[in-house]
C-alpha cells in the first residue's frame, strides 16, 4: 500500500475518533482502515495506535508522527496548489463549509450558480453547525455565524444573520397579535430543542432583556420542523430570516414583535492567507461577497 495513503488514512482515525468514522470520510471499510494503519506500523517499526476492544487511543509515537504527518501534508497541498495557480482558470475540487440553514437556503443556491460559471471545479460542500478545523479537515473556506476568533483566518464579512418572530395569519387571527414579549406567556410558541440547554438568542423587551419561552407547546431539534408547524397554525416561531423568508413574502406567515428580535449575529467567509491565491477560492469568494457582501 502507499505509504502516504497509509498517512492520510491514519490522519482520518486521529481526527474523526475512531476507525469507523474515519471510514465513512473515506469511503472504505473499517477493515480497510486497519489495514492501512497496520500497515503504516509494519513500515515505521512502531506502535502508533493502542487497540482495544473497547476503544482506540494514541500511543506517544503515534501523537508525535500525527503531527509530523499533517505538516507533510499541508505542504504537498501547498505544492498542488502552486500548480493550480499557475492556471488562470477555475479548476480542481473546492471544499466548503457552512451552517445548516444558512447553508441549506443561501450558500446551496450560490455555490449552484457558482459552478455554473466555473464547470471545471468541483465542490465539496459540508453543511454542519460544528466549528470546522479548516487545516484539519482540509477545508478551503467555511461560513461563520457569530464572532471570529484569533484562528490566523482571513475573514470577509457577509449579510449579517438575522432572526424573526411570526405565526400564521390563522393562529393570529384565533389568538390575537402580540404587541410585547411578556405577552408571550399567554401564547403557543414552538421552540428549538438547543433553545433549553443554551440561550442564544435575547429577546428585547424596551429597556429589559428576556428570553424565548421554554414551556413550549413543541420542541424541535430542527428549524424546519419548527416552520412546519407554524404554517398549519400551531404557534409562534422564532427563526433565523433566510428560513422564513419565502413565506413570510408569500403571506404564509406575518412577522411580530420586530422591534424585540435578538441582535443581528455577524457571519463571515473564512479562509487561510495561503490559498487566497488560488483561482477556484478567489473566485469563489468575488462570488460570495458579490452577492452577500455587506454595502
Amino acid at each position: 500500500m502507499d505509504k502516504l495513503r497509509n498517512m492520510e488514512v491514519f490522519m482520518a482515525v486521529v481526527e474523526d475518533g475512531s476507525f469507523a468514522a474515519a471510514a465513512r470520510r473515506l469511503g472504505i471499510s473499517a477493515v480497510m482502515v486497519g489495514k492501512h494503519v497496520q500497515q503504516l506500523e509494519t513500515q515505521l517499526g512502531a506502535r502508533l495506535v493502542q487497540r482495544s476492544t473497547r476503544r482506540h487511543s494514541l500511543t506517544e509515537v503515534g501523537r508525535t508522527f500525527y503531527e509530523d504527518s499533517r505538516q507533510v501534508f499541508e505542504q504537498l497541498r501547498w505544492a498542488e496548489s502552486a500548480v493550480e495557480r499557475s492556471r488562470s482558470a477555475p479548476q480542481g475540487l473546492l471544499r466548503i463549509s457552512a451552517p445548516i440553514t444558512l447553508g441549506n437556503h443561501v450558500i446551496a443556491p450560490l455555490v449552484a450558480d457558482y459552478q455554473l460559471a466555473n464547470p471545471l471545479v468541483r465542490v465539496d460542500l459540508q453543511l454542519s453547525d460544528g466549528l470546522v478545523d479548516l487545516v484539519g479537515e482540509n477545508m478551503d473556506a467555511a461560513v461563520r455565524i457569530g464572532q471570529i476568533g484569533a484562528e490566523g483566518l482571513v475573514a470577509r464579512p457577509l449579510q449579517p444573520y438575522r432572526m424573526v418572530i411570526a405565526a400564521a395569519p390563522a393562529y393570529l387571527r384565533q389568538h390575537g397579535r402580540p404587541r410585547s414579549v411578556a405577552e408571550l406567556a399567554r401564547h403557543q410558541c414552538l421552540s428549538h430543542a438547543v433553545w433549553q440547554r443554551r440561550s442564544e438568542w435575547v429577546l428585547r423587551d424596551g429597556q429589559r432583556t428576556a428570553f424565548w419561552p421554554e414551556d413550549a407547546r413543541l420542541q424541535c431539534n430542527h428549524g424546519d420542523g419548527l416552520r412546519h408547524a407554524a404554517l398549519r397554525g400551531l404557534g409562534l416561531i422564532m427563526q433565523p430570516e433566510v428560513l422564513l423568508a419565502d413565506d413570510i413574502a408569500a403571506g404564509r406567515l406575518v412577522p411580530v414583535l420586530e422591534d424585540s428580535v435578538p441582535l443581528p449575529r455577524p457571519v463571515h467567509l473564512v479562509y487561510l492567507p495561503d490559498r487566497r491565491q488560488l483561482p477556484k477560492l478567489a473566485r469563489f469568494v468575488e462570488h460570495m461577497l458579490e452577492a452577500l457582501g455587506q454595502r
